[in-house]
């Protein structure tokens, strides 16, 4: 799993921001792949504390991201890209393994 020069630094950011309202409790990024949506498959990216066994792990400056066992062979060659343009902003993935995607470009397949 990839992640932008952007989107290291708005992550990082977002965990220092939390840690000043939960100090002391490790955070980590996760990205994790569930059924659901109209195309079948559906991200889920958030914040989380509980490590899972077998999680895969990549540590990035500040922060590690995790990918649950069953997730990572879905994102493997993925980039996570962070946007903030007047038409858009949030967390984007590209993932070279999507065969296709919905139209509102919440789930694929």
């Amino acid at each position: 799993m990839i992640l932008t020069d952007d989107a290291v630094k708005k992550v990082a950011e977002l965990i220092i921001d939390s840690q000043i309202t939960t100090p002391g409790r490790p955070q980590f990024l996760r990205i994790s792949v569930q059924p659901g949506g109209c195309s079948g498959l559906r991200y889920q990216t958030y914040f989380d504390y509980e490590e899972k066994e077998g999680d895969v792990i990549y540590p990035f400056e500040g922060f590690d991201l995790r990918l649950d066992r069953m997730s990572d062979p879905y994102l493997q060659g993925s980039s996570l890209d962070f946007v903030d343009t007047i038409e858009k902003q949030g967390f984007t993935i590209d993932n070279p393994n999507a065969q296709g995607s919905c139209a509102c470009g919440d789930s694929f397949h």
